[in-house]
Protein backbone atom coordinates (compact mmCIF):
# COMPACT_ATOMS: atom_id res chain seq x y z
CA UNK A 1 0.00 0.00 0.00
CA UNK A 2 1.16 3.47 -0.70
CA UNK A 3 1.35 6.17 1.97
CA UNK A 4 -1.81 7.86 0.69
CA UNK A 5 -3.93 4.82 1.46
CA UNK A 6 -2.35 3.67 4.71
CA UNK A 7 -4.63 1.80 7.01
CA UNK A 8 -5.22 3.21 10.46
CA UNK A 9 -6.78 1.15 13.27
CA UNK A 10 -9.94 2.81 14.49
CA UNK A 11 -9.69 4.05 18.13
CA UNK A 12 -12.53 1.74 19.20
CA UNK A 13 -10.68 -1.32 17.88
CA UNK A 14 -7.47 -0.21 19.61
CA UNK A 15 -9.30 0.24 22.94
CA UNK A 16 -10.97 -3.14 22.53
CA UNK A 17 -7.60 -4.78 21.83
CA UNK A 18 -5.99 -3.07 24.83
CA UNK A 19 -8.84 -4.18 27.12
CA UNK A 20 -8.59 -7.72 25.76
CA UNK A 21 -4.86 -7.85 26.38
CA UNK A 22 -5.33 -6.46 29.91
CA UNK A 23 -8.07 -9.00 30.64
CA UNK A 24 -5.89 -11.81 29.35
CA UNK A 25 -3.00 -10.58 31.51
CA UNK A 26 -5.26 -10.51 34.61
CA UNK A 27 -6.57 -13.99 33.82
CA UNK A 28 -3.03 -15.29 33.40
CA UNK A 29 -1.92 -13.63 36.65
CA UNK A 30 -4.88 -15.25 38.39
CA UNK A 31 -3.96 -18.62 36.93
CA UNK A 32 -0.33 -18.26 38.01
CA UNK A 33 -1.41 -17.15 41.47
CA UNK A 34 -3.67 -20.19 41.82
CA UNK A 35 -0.90 -22.48 40.59
CA UNK A 36 1.55 -21.04 43.11
CA UNK A 37 -0.98 -21.49 45.91
CA UNK A 38 -1.52 -25.08 44.84
CA UNK A 39 2.23 -25.74 44.85
CA UNK A 40 2.63 -24.05 48.24
CA UNK A 41 -0.31 -26.03 49.59
CA UNK A 42 1.08 -29.29 48.21
CA UNK A 43 4.47 -28.49 49.72
CA UNK A 44 2.81 -27.72 53.04
CA UNK A 45 0.86 -30.96 52.87
CA UNK A 46 3.99 -32.91 51.96
CA UNK A 47 5.90 -31.29 54.83
CA UNK A 48 3.04 -32.01 57.21
CA UNK A 49 2.87 -35.61 56.01
CA UNK A 50 6.64 -35.95 56.43
CA UNK A 51 6.48 -34.64 60.01
CA UNK A 52 3.54 -36.92 60.83
CA UNK A 53 5.30 -39.91 59.29
CA UNK A 54 8.44 -39.11 61.26
CA UNK A 55 6.41 -38.89 64.48
CA UNK A 56 4.67 -42.20 63.75
CA UNK A 57 8.03 -43.83 63.02
CA UNK A 58 9.44 -42.56 66.32
CA UNK A 59 6.43 -43.98 68.15
CA UNK A 60 6.77 -47.33 66.40
CA UNK A 61 10.47 -47.49 67.33
CA UNK A 62 9.67 -46.59 70.95
CA UNK A 63 6.99 -49.30 71.05
CA UNK A 64 9.38 -51.85 69.60
CA UNK A 65 12.06 -50.85 72.09
CA UNK A 66 9.61 -51.17 75.00
CA UNK A 67 8.38 -54.54 73.75
CA UNK A 68 11.90 -55.92 73.30
CA UNK A 69 12.94 -54.63 76.73
CA UNK A 70 9.88 -56.33 78.26
CA UNK A 71 10.77 -59.57 76.45
CA UNK A 72 14.34 -59.45 77.76
CA UNK A 73 13.07 -58.76 81.28
CA UNK A 74 10.70 -61.71 80.92
CA UNK A 75 13.50 -63.97 79.65
CA UNK A 76 15.68 -62.91 82.57
CA UNK A 77 12.89 -63.74 85.03
CA UNK A 78 12.40 -67.12 83.36
CA UNK A 79 16.08 -67.95 83.68
CA UNK A 80 15.99 -67.05 87.38
CA UNK A 81 12.79 -68.98 88.08
CA UNK A 82 13.09 -71.70 90.72
CA UNK A 83 10.21 -73.90 89.58
CA UNK A 84 7.47 -74.39 87.04
CA UNK A 85 4.95 -72.46 89.15
CA UNK A 86 7.19 -69.40 89.10
CA UNK A 87 7.69 -69.77 85.33
CA UNK A 88 3.93 -69.89 84.81
CA UNK A 89 3.44 -66.85 87.04
CA UNK A 90 6.09 -64.86 85.12
CA UNK A 91 4.50 -65.89 81.84
CA UNK A 92 1.03 -64.83 83.02
CA UNK A 93 2.39 -61.49 84.28
CA UNK A 94 4.27 -60.93 81.02
CA UNK A 95 1.24 -61.73 78.84
CA UNK A 96 -0.99 -59.48 80.95
CA UNK A 97 1.50 -56.58 80.77
CA UNK A 98 2.06 -57.06 77.02
CA UNK A 99 -1.67 -57.12 76.30
CA UNK A 100 -2.12 -53.89 78.26
CA UNK A 101 0.85 -52.33 76.44
CA UNK A 102 -0.54 -53.51 73.09
CA UNK A 103 -3.96 -52.00 73.84
CA UNK A 104 -2.33 -48.68 74.78
CA UNK A 105 -0.21 -48.73 71.65
CA UNK A 106 -3.22 -49.42 69.42
CA UNK A 107 -5.19 -46.66 71.15
CA UNK A 108 -2.29 -44.23 70.77
CA UNK A 109 -1.77 -45.11 67.11
CA UNK A 110 -5.51 -44.75 66.46
CA UNK A 111 -5.47 -41.29 68.03
CA UNK A 112 -2.39 -40.34 66.00
CA UNK A 113 -4.02 -41.59 62.77
CA UNK A 114 -7.15 -39.60 63.55
CA UNK A 115 -5.03 -36.48 64.19
CA UNK A 116 -3.24 -36.96 60.87
CA UNK A 117 -6.56 -37.36 59.05
CA UNK A 118 -7.94 -34.24 60.73
CA UNK A 119 -4.85 -32.21 59.84
CA UNK A 120 -4.97 -33.46 56.26
CA UNK A 121 -8.65 -32.53 55.98
CA UNK A 122 -7.88 -29.06 57.38
CA UNK A 123 -5.06 -28.61 54.87
CA UNK A 124 -7.30 -29.64 51.97
CA UNK A 125 -10.07 -27.38 53.24
CA UNK A 126 -7.70 -24.41 53.49
CA UNK A 127 -6.32 -25.11 50.04
CA UNK A 128 -9.75 -25.29 48.47
CA UNK A 129 -10.95 -22.12 50.23
CA UNK A 130 -7.96 -20.26 48.84
CA UNK A 131 -9.05 -20.86 45.23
Amino acid sequence: MDSKHSYEVPPEMREFAERSVEQARKAFDGFIGAAQKAVDSAHGSAESARVNTQEATRKAIAYAENNVTAAFDFAQKLVKSKDLTEVMQHQADFLKAQMAAFQNQIKDLGTAAQDVATKAAETVSKATRGR
